[in-house]
């Protein structure tokens, strides 16, 4: 039985800190040791330990911070999603660039938080991020509109989008009416039960229609699909 296995019967979220401040990562430690739902099981320095740990302890969550030494987090996502495929992996940084923000949607992370927030709050957004919703700091909500309607607006640097941009994705599928419909949820932040709620269908149903848009849409995680609802003007 695996670690994942045993997180769905009922096992805490297993959580890998990436930051280096030594202070910063006991202080969090203990802070989110007070949810018996979530367990601290490493942390790292800079991005190749961070790398090394992520593949010996396959977390469930990784909370990386993006001022690191050497490599940023944000540069660093890619070898840490290829070193734990199935983590979650959520920013927890200081930075409030809106550049910051769209980098790091666009490199595959799930969120975007701030360490600013209450304990409580960031408890919460680890437990919401691991049922599949979105979690970006309220205060980077209205940054992550502009951003994305400006280059919504903005004519294309060349002949060939960058590759693996949300712009590029958003053209690779079709999607029917009720998937746009459950596309704009998402981009408000609602949960599935919240839009299984305003459409008045299942929540199952609502589960199965997100994972064929993330599959059309060619995207890992319900921010991406928010960051694409944007740029199609769905907000």
């Amino acid at each position: 039985m695996n670690d994942r296995t045993l997180r769905d019967a009922g096992s805490p979220i297993r959580i890998l800190l990436v930051d280096d401040h030594t202070l910063f990562r006991r202080g969090l430690t203990a802070l989110l040791s007070r949810d018996p739902g979530l367990q601290v099981v490493g942390d790292a320095a800079d991005a190749g330990e961070a790398q090394r740990r992520a593949a010996s302890l396959q977390p469930d969550i990784i909370l990386l911070d993006n001022h690191l030494p050497g490599v940023s987090g944000i540069d660093a996502l890619p070898a840490l999603r290829e070193a734990a495929p199935h983590a979650r992996v959520l920013m927890l940084t200081i930075s409030e660039d809106e550049n910051d923000l769209a980098a790091a949607l666009r490199a595959g992370a799930c969120g975007y938080l701030l360490k600013t927030m209450e304990g409580e709050a960031l408890a919460s957004a680890i437990h919401r991020a691991m049922r599949g919703e979105s979690v970006v700091a309220n205060e980077m909500t209205g940054k992550l509109v502009a951003v994305y309607r400006q280059a919504a607006a903005a004519p294309p640097a060349s002949d060939t989008p960058a590759a693996g941009s949300a712009t590029d994705n958003a053209g690779n599928g079709a999607l029917s009416p009720r998937e746009t419909d459950i596309l704009r949820g998402i981009a408000r932040g609602d949960s599935n039960k919240q839009i299984a709620r305003d459409l008045g269908i299942a929540e199952t149903t609502v589960k199965i229609h997100v994972q064929h848009i993330l599959r059309k849409l060619g995207v890992s995680s319900r921010v991406q699909v928010a960051v694409i609802a944007v740029e199609r003007g769905l907000t």
